[in-house]
């Protein structure tokens, strides 16, 4: 039995020092994780923690996926099976800089559903139906049960973000009536309001933060004089936004802030010990005042988090000075790290084969366009991540007047009568400057892209299209919107050939030949914005405003002999389209 007293953490009567880290089933591929998990037992870590993403097992409202990457089931086993003890945070929000914090995308559709994580009525019966789906397949591998699983979170991080105690309270009593009979816990910066916010009385308050332990452990006592020193999150590296520098921390810089919060007697959970990759549409987005939202900053495809695990599963600098203050704390000497799989030799992939986006629109739609006196949101189009094109005619004659869009999210291509007028930002340009239309009326459309919902803070239910178009100080009707999904597997039956001249994104397909499964890392020079798949698979988004410049390519996705590379350009591809395989990753 795992018991949670002031002094600290015992199993089965012995005290027990939870060594942790955090890795995602759902950042990695299934093959994968039996070489990530080996790498946390070397690192000299005892347990493994990981969230549970809503939004990845119920892409629909009751349509639930529990299979491939999703099989939550094989991974728990999988961390048994690697003699680890495990952590799972299965909260209806996760933050984690995924998709709206792990919050399905519907939810914002749902008219039921009048407000997120609160004693709101339908976003409660909207958990109640999650859980009854979750709940059974976490219950059979908890440490009561035989299992392995010793803690379970409510919620995260809730004083980030409310006050309403009661709405924990009450998740906690769903868990419980499910089976949950783990100790529960909650966790939350270190300052008071974060910690009267977000922590429940009767359930462990644990601390997250990347520096000052004594401070921090000083702060929780203050608030919880009964709950044991936790940072249930040691920031030891961080994530990247598009357009921003690429974050790192100094090895030693973490190692010494890593033996603090060790030395003072305190359970540790690394974040991250191993990151992985922001696959498909799953990056989420922050705002740089969470208070405001504003500031839109959507997060990069890569998850690496300048953790010590680096994105391919190698030990870094960062790995072995971790690996040496952990010596001192663990019961007995960690194996030795285990070998890479092979990598892809450098190379060029020529893409010879295009198709138009406009040309197969018919094939990639949802279909019939949607027609609506105002912009339908991506949320009302049954659309959770992809491209919507959005078209009105503009009646006239009328003189040169300014188009401007409002409650742009995120980034949109305008097209007068089909010629390209410009790129519209929700943190840029949202007008352009002159617009006329001739006797007959102008057609105008906006082909927008959604970049990540926000994850974190009052941004938080970041619906994805476009509010109000205008001409001028006038609105303009009468809209149609068609929708395409991306982030999930190549479009299918595209006639692919020459695209030829003409305006929009373009597909562009090539092949590589590869002599067995391995790693690869695919950049993309004198590409500007798009999206990549690999044999089918998604890897993501890439920008050429960085700070990433590779992809990362996992070896189960390489299959030996011939494979696919599709690549969806949104703005301009190099005059003669290709793609690299390089030794080593490019993260900025």
């Amino acid at each position: 039995m795992f018991r949670v007293s002031p002094e600290g953490f015992s199993l089965d009567g012995s005290p027990v020092r939870l060594l942790s880290g955090a890795l995602h089933y759902f950042r990695t591929l299934p093959e994968q994780w039996p070489h990530r998990l080996g790498q946390l037992r070397a690192m000299g870590l005892n347990c493994v923690e990981t969230y549970v993403p809503w939004n990845l097992h119920e892409p629909r409202p009751g349509s639930y996926d529990f299979s491939g990457p999703a099989d939550l089931d094989r991974f728990l086993t999988a961390t048994r099976e690697a003699g680890l003890h495990a952590i799972v945070r299965p909260s209806p929000y996760i933050c984690a800089e995924w998709e709206n914090g792990g919050l399905p995308w519907w939810l914002l559709a749902d008219p039921e559903v009048r407000a997120l994580r609160c004693q709101d009525p339908g976003f409660l019966a909207r958990v109640e139906r999650w859980f009854d789906e979750l709940l059974p397949r976490l219950v059979p591998h908890q440490a009561t049960r035989g299992g392995n699983v010793l803690m379970m979170q409510i919620e995260n991080e809730y004083g980030s973000y409310g006050t309403d105690t009661g709405y924990l309270r009450h998740v906690a009593e769903l868990m419980r009536e499910r089976g949950v009979d783990v100790p529960l816990f909650t966790s939350d910066g270190p300052d008071d309001f974060f910690l009267t916010g977000g922590s429940v009385p009767g359930h462990l308050a644990t601390v997250n933060f990347g520096s000052r332990a004594g401070e921090a452990f000083a702060q929780l006592a203050a608030v919880r004089p009964d709950d044991p020193p936790v940072c249930m999150e040691f920031w030891c590296g961080w994530f990247d936004h598009w357009g921003d520098e690429h974050v790192v921390r100094a090895p030693e810089d973490a190692a010494a802030a890593l033996d603090e919060i060790l030395a003072a007697g305190g359970q540790v959970n690394l974040y991250m010990a191993h990151g992985g990759t922001n696959f498909a549409t799953w990056a989420g987005a922050n705002t740089k005042d969470p208070v405001t939202g504003e500031r839109y900053a959507p997060t990069v495809t890569s998850y690496d988090y300048d953790a010590p695990i680096d994105e391919r599963g190698g030990v870094t600098e960062k790995f072995h000075a971790f690996r040496e203050v952990l010596s001192r704390y663990a019961d007995a000497p960690p194996p030795e790290p285990l070998p890479l799989p092979a990598l892809l030799p450098s190379g060029r992939v020529e893409l010879t084969g295009s198709v138009r986006l406009f040309d197969v629109l018919d094939r990639l739609g949802t279909g019939e366009p949607v027609r609506s006196p105002e912009p339908p949101s991506f949320e009302e189009l049954g659309l959770a991540h992809g491209l919507v094109l959005y078209e009105t005619t503009v009646p006239g004659p009328r003189g040169p007047y300014p188009l401007s869009v409002q409650g742009l999210a995120d980034r949109a291509h305008l097209y007068v009568d089909g010629r390209p007028r410009g790129v519209l930002e929700r943190d840029g340009e949202q007008q352009v400057p002159e617009v006329s239309v001739p006797a007959g009326g102008a057609r105008v459309g906006l082909l927008v892209e959604s970049m990540g919902r926000v994850n974190y803070g009052m941004g938080l239910g970041d619906r994805k299209g476009v509010r109000r178009v205008l001409h001028t100080q006038q609105a303009l009707h009468g809209w149609s919107a068609r929708a395409v999904e991306l982030g999930h597997g190549t479009p299918e039956g595209l006639p692919w050939g020459a695209a030829g001249e003409g305006p929009g994104p373009v597909f562009h397909r090539g092949h590589f030949e590869a002599a067995e499964p391995a790693d690869g890392y695919l950049a993309l020079p004198g590409w500007t914005k798009g999206y990549v798949w690999v044999n089918g698979f998604c890897l993501g988004r890439y920008w050429d405003r960085g700070p990433q410049r590779t992809l990362y390519v996992p070896w189960p996705l390489v299959r030996a002999g011939r494979n696919e590379v599709v690549v969806l350009e949104l703005d301009d591809a190099p005059p003669s389209p290709v793609v690299e395989f390089r030794d080593a990753p490019d993260l900025g």
